[in-house]
């Protein structure tokens, strides 16, 4: 006896039934259920609320399940003691019903969030910087996911404040590494509770003896000059005689500048050291790259992943870089993930996804002109995709490419539009265009993503409009 697939119920409203029959059809085969679709007497579905849903839908016998629009506010709970069997939320959007039927839950994946490798934030120039300053660049680097303050000082030292800069971060619960190469500098950060000394090479490595002695104090060995690995090497045999704890930093070098051989020397020093910790400044990098930092931080971030290196030095001042220690945060949760469950790093967090979007939801001309058809009221549903934007009411549809041209025609089409809702639907066009340009799915009234950039947008309607515009897919 063959059994048969189990009867779903989707709810939904009047404007978007056309949109979710299309994808039920392709849906059902494929997830093995027989869809079947309760149309309400509702037009935009995203305005549903579970309470209003329990009092006006009729579950037909054999339903096993109920599936509600994913912006449906209220308890679901109430919906399924009304229908007599389960019901969920679906997605927000109806075309990412596959995947919500493909066993794919919305977010990461359980377990995801995880890393291994220790971030230390530079406060640069901090002897130029008042209390205040430092302090408050610190909590910040705090907040992006930092798991140490490194304190930057200048040449030419020693800073008098610098011990009590490390005891005023102390006392804020911060861990703090000095970031100098003069003895007295480092000497007074160490006994004040600095617990780590960036850098030391041949040049100062004799002084390590008397930090580990003093302070029990762990350093971080360079070369003296980046391609000279030898000196690494004699650095690291002194402090192991010594007894010194050290981390092993073979100097990641700019692009042009000897990038590919520094990451050879990483390498090199993995397979020298296996058991060693390593550490790499990936500033260098981002700093120094005129391009959007998130990218630099995920690629070092994976390369750190694989080989070992479990701890990274950046910082955040050039522009481009602004949310470096943030991004690397992020990145090495992503990279984590991947790595020890030996899956690519995609589809697991989107919040690196800045400038484009992971998946855009083109309607297609058919559907467009199919709902321009179906709309009665008023208000203004904009859309952009294909390289166009496309606004439509119930008395008129309005496309092209030049949002100029577009509104100049709107304006002669409705005389009567008055100035707020004007500028409201320039907002929205000025977020249609952003979108178009560079590639990310619109939806109005919503926030364009940014990845963990994305800024919540209050609600902007115009106060006349009855109800919202619907975004895509759900209307």
């Amino acid at each position: 006896m063959v059994n048969s697939p189990p009867r779903i119920l989707f709810v939904t409203g009047k404007l978007a039934e056309p949109a979710l029959r299309r994808v039920l059809a392709d849906l059902g085969p494929k997830a093995g259920v027989a869809p079947e679709v309760a149309v309400l007497n509702i037009t935009v579905a995203a305005l549903m609320t579970a309470n209003w849903v329990a009092r006006h839908l009729s579950v037909p016998a054999g339903v096993e399940r109920v599936v509600l629009p994913g912006l449906c506010r209220g308890d679901v709970e109430e919906v399924a003691r009304a229908a007599g069997v389960p019901a969920v939320l679906g997605p927000n959007d109806l075309r990412d019903l596959p995947e919500f039927f493909g066993g794919k839950p919305a977010g990461p994946p359980p377990g995801y969030g995880g890393w291994d490798i220790e971030i230390l934030a530079e406060v640069n120039h901090a002897p130029k910087k008042g209390s205040d300053a430092v302090l408050a660049e610190a909590r910040h680097y705090r907040g992006s996911g930092a798991d140490v303050i490194d304190l930057g000082c200048d040449p030419g030292g020693p800073w008098p404040g610098v011990g009590e800069a490390v005891r005023m971060l102390r006392a804020e619960g911060f861990r703090v590494s000095v970031d100098s190469f003069d003895p007295v500098e480092v000497g007074d950060a160490l006994a004040a509770g600095a617990e780590l000394v960036l850098s030391v090479n041949g040049t100062n490595v004799d002084h390590a003896r008397g930090w580990h002695e003093r302070h029990g104090a762990e350093v971080v060995a360079i070369p003296d000059t980046p391609t000279d690995f030898g000196s690494l090497e004699r650095t690291a045999e002194q402090l192991a005689r010594w007894g010194v704890r050290f981390r092993l930093d073979p100097v990641l070098e700019p692009i042009g500048f000897g990038f590919a051989a520094s990451l050879g020397r990483y390498i090199e020093a993995r397979r020298r050291w296996p058991d060693a910790e390593l550490m790499m400044g990936v500033g260098n990098l981002t700093e120094l790259t005129e391009v959007d930092s998130a990218g630099v931080n995920v690629l070092l971030a994976g390369f750190c992943q694989e080989l070992g290196i479990r701890s990274v030095l950046t910082t955040e001042v050039i522009n481009w870089g602004r949310t470096a220690v943030k991004e690397f945060d992020l990145a090495r949760r992503l990279v984590y993930h991947a790595v020890r469950e030996k899956v690519l790093p995609k589809r697991l967090d989107p919040s690196l996804v800045m400038l484009r979007d992971p998946k855009l939801y083109p309607q297609g001309e058919a559907a467009l002109a199919e709902l321009a058809a179906r709309v009665t009221d008023r208000n203004y549903r904009i859309f952009a995709e294909r390289g166009g934007l496309h606004i439509l009411n119930g008395t008129l549809y309005l496309r092209g490419t030049d949002p100029f041209a577009v509104f100049a025609r709107l304006v002669a089409a409705d005389p009567k539009l008055d100035a707020s809702h004007a500028f409201y639907l320039g907002y929205e066009f000025a977020k249609a265009v952003t979108a178009l340009t560079l590639g990310k799915a619109y939806t109005q009234d919503r926030p364009l993503r940014w990845g963990f950039l994305t800024v919540p947008e209050a609600g902007h309607r115009h106060p006349d409009s009855p109800s919202p515009p619907p975004p895509p897919g759900v209307a």
